[in-house]
């Protein structure tokens, strides 16, 4: 079954935590802080394959999360970072956080993180100072980032069959492409988008997707097409196939017309190649009366016979525009497809120390200092020190 849409729980790598260590040599036998850093916690990115055709594979509601970054050591050892946990996801995919829109994957290899890594904490040797010589402390490594986004896909295709059901699409398809829908004689045969190439005789190629059948009222949620009208976004043409064996070709068309108006996102000013379909099945030509600006041609066909093919074949690629969209630049395509601003950093610190855990700054939420210090593994029976408070971990 084809799935354009998945839920998923992301959560990034906690930091690690710095360490509190003294150096410790024969002959030295003060020595001084040599406790190192945390590392950083591991990212959650979302990759955009071509190998990947869609969403199937996502668990509903799944939950990711990325490694936690290893704890500093002795002698100014930094811990290591987390590692990141990368999703393959289908070019096309569009990333949401509620309805916000917040990252569009539209190009092969485009990267994205969904939840940054909580940074690592600070060594004791970071605090060493001339009137600390001694610090019995280190900071905590903080929680990573986590969301619950949303996943869509919207096909990325040259151009798009449209048409009623049972208009012959998937024929249309299977005879112009290398793809191979299911094809029998009553409606909604098709029951998701499938995508097929069309090569020319110079070797050029198209990708061309056969949608379900839309019915009237499809914008609004009536009938089967209606959750798929977003993979039209993306096609540059629209091929409207119409059962040219029934007398009401023209309201047939106005029919699907009305319901691309009704949807928006402009899919009522793309370009349309009008096909008159099952052509063998009358003794007279099929007529079409519609005059619009947006049809660029109508053309009468049968996908039983492969009367007109041919012809609706180099109409394709002569309407298709040649150039592609200029692919973007590396920097701006990292501009672009950061989730979010990085969050500025906490008014508070919070440190280990051999007693428990001390808070500095402006204190936090109780949930927050509460989810901190239980990342931190803090333990029944720890000092935590507030301010001027000193509580004990519950």
């Amino acid at each position: 079954m084809f799935h354009d849409r998945a839920r998923l729980t992301v959560v990034a790598g906690r930091g690690g935590d710095g360490s509190i260590h003294f150096r410790r040599e024969k002959y030295v036998p003060r020595g001084g802080p040599d406790g190192g850093d945390g590392g950083e916690g591991g990212d959650v990115v979302l990759v955009a394959d071509l190998r990947r055709r869609d969403l199937s594979g996502f668990r509903p509601n799944q939950r990711l999360r990325a490694g936690r970054g290893g704890g500093g050591g002795g002698r100014l050892s930094n811990g290591a970072r987390g590692e990141d946990t990368v999703l393959a996801v289908p070019v096309g995919t569009q990333v949401f956080e509620g309805e916000e829109l917040v990252s569009d994957l539209a190009q092969p290899g485009a990267r994205v993180v969904v939840a940054k890594g909580g940074s690592g904490g600070r060594g004791n040797k970071h605090f060493a100072g001339p009137s600390r010589q001694t610090p019995r402390f280190a900071e905590v490594g903080l929680p990573g980032e986590e969301r619950e986004i949303e996943l869509r896909l919207k096909l990325l295709a040259d151009a798009a069959l449209v048409g009623l059901p049972n208009a012959g699409k998937s024929s249309l398809l299977t005879r112009l492409s290398n793809a191979r829908p299911k094809v029998a004689e009553y409606p909604f045969t098709t029951l998701s988008p499938v995508l097929g190439t069309v090569e020319s005789a110079d070797g050029r190629q198209l990708v061309l997707a056969d949608v379900p059948g839309l019915i009237e009222g499809a914008s609004e949620g009536v009938g089967l097409g209606h959750e798929f009208l977003a993979h039209l976004e993306r096609a540059r043409v629209l091929v409207h196939v119409i059962d040219s064996a029934e007398d009401d070709a023209d309201e047939r068309w106005r029919t699907i017309d009305a319901e691309l108006s009704a949807y928006g996102t402009g899919l009522d000013e793309r370009p349309q190649i009008v096909v008159l379909n099952k052509i063998d099945l009358r003794p007279e030509p099929p007529s079409f009366g519609v005059e619009d600006d947006r049809i660029q041609r109508v053309l009468r066909v049968s996908a039983a016979t492969g009367a007109g093919l041919d012809e609706l074949r180099r109409t394709l690629f002569e309407l298709v525009p040649q150039e592609v969209e200029e692919p973007v630049e590396a920097d701006e395509m990292v501009d672009f497809l950061v989730y979010r601003p990085q969050p500025a950093r906490r008014g508070f610190r919070v440190y280990r120390t051999e007693r428990g855990f001390r808070v500095t700054g402006t204190p936090p939420s109780e949930e927050e200092l509460e989810a901190i210090l239980k990342a931190a593994g803090a333990r029944a029976g720890d000092e935590v020190e507030v301010g001027e408070e000193l509580l004990e971990w519950d």
